[in-house]
C-alpha cells in the first residue's frame, strides 16, 4: 500500500471516529445522561426478543450490559470464551489498553445461550452470527440498537451506553472502586472514579 493511499484511509478512519464522538456526545446531551437505567436495558432486551433475530439482539443487549462490553468485544465473542457447563463463565478479550480478564455467568445468561446454541445452525467460531454465518458486525449492531432504542424510548440511543449502564450499575450496587476497575477492565482508576459522578452516590449522606 503507497503512503498516499495509506495516509488517505488513515484520514477516512479519523474522520470517522470524529464523526461518531461528535454524534455520540450530541445525543448525550440530547439525552440529559450517558448510561441507561436496569430498568431500561431489561425492557430493551424484552423487545428484541421481538426482531427477526430475537433470541440473538436481545442475548447482545444483556451481556453487553451485564459484562461492561464494548460493541468490538462484544461482536468477537467466541464459543471457546464462553463455558456453559463448567464453572459458567466469559473470559472477556479487552481492547483499547483495557485488561481482559473471566467474568461469572448469571444463570438466566447461561440458560438464555443454551437455547441459543441450540436454535442456530452454526455452534462453532463466533457467538454472534449473521444469516451468512460470519460475525455480527458493529455497524449492524449499533444500526439495530438504534431503530430499537428509538422505537421502545422515542429516542436513539448510543449501544456504549450499555457499557456505562453496567459501570453505574456496580456503584449503585456499593461495589468498591477497585472492584469495580477489575470488573469493567480499566487500566487506569480514573475511568472507574467518572462512574462516581455520573450516579451522585457520593452525595447521598450530604443533607441541607
Amino acid at each position: 500500500m503507497s503512503h498516499k493511499v495509506s495516509d488517505a484511509v488513515a484520514q477516512s478512519s479519523r474522520a470517522t471516529e470524529m464523526r461518531t464522538v461528535l454524534s455520540r456526545s450530541a445525543n448525550d446531551q440530547a439525552r440529559g445522561r450517558k448510561y441507561l437505567t436496569r430498568d431500561e436495558v431489561l425492557k430493551l432486551a424484552k423487545e428484541a426478543r421481538k426482531n427477526r433475530y430475537g433470541a440473538r439482539d436481545s442475548l447482545m443487549i444483556l451481556m453487553a450490559y451485564q459484562h461492561g462490553l464494548r460493541i468490538s468485544e462484544l461482536v468477537s465473542i467466541r464459543w471457546q470464551q464462553v463455558d456453559l457447563d463448567g464453572n459458567h463463565q466469559l473470559n472477556i478479550q479487552r481492547v483499547k489498553g483495557s485488561i481482559s480478564g473471566t467474568h461469572p455467568l448469571q444463570g438466566e445468561t447461561v440458560r438464555a445461550l443454551k437455547r441459543y446454541q441450540r436454535e442456530i445452525t452454526r455452534s462453532q467460531g463466533y457467538v454472534f452470527t449473521n444469516e451468512r454465518g460470519g460475525p455480527v458486525s458493529i455497524d449492524g449492531f449499533r444500526k439495530m440498537f438504534h431503530r430499537l432504542s428509538d422505537s421502545v424510548m422515542g429516542i436513539k440511543w448510543n449501544p456504549h451506553a450499555l457499557r456505562h449502564a453496567c459501570g453505574v450499575h456496580l456503584i449503585n450496587q456499593g461495589a468498591d472502586l477497585r472492584t469495580v476497575q477489575q470488573y469493567m477492565g480499566h487500566a487506569n482508576i480514573q475511568n472507574t472514579v467518572a462512574y462516581t459522578v455520573l450516579t451522585g452516590l457520593q452525595f447521598e449522606k450530604l443533607t441541607f
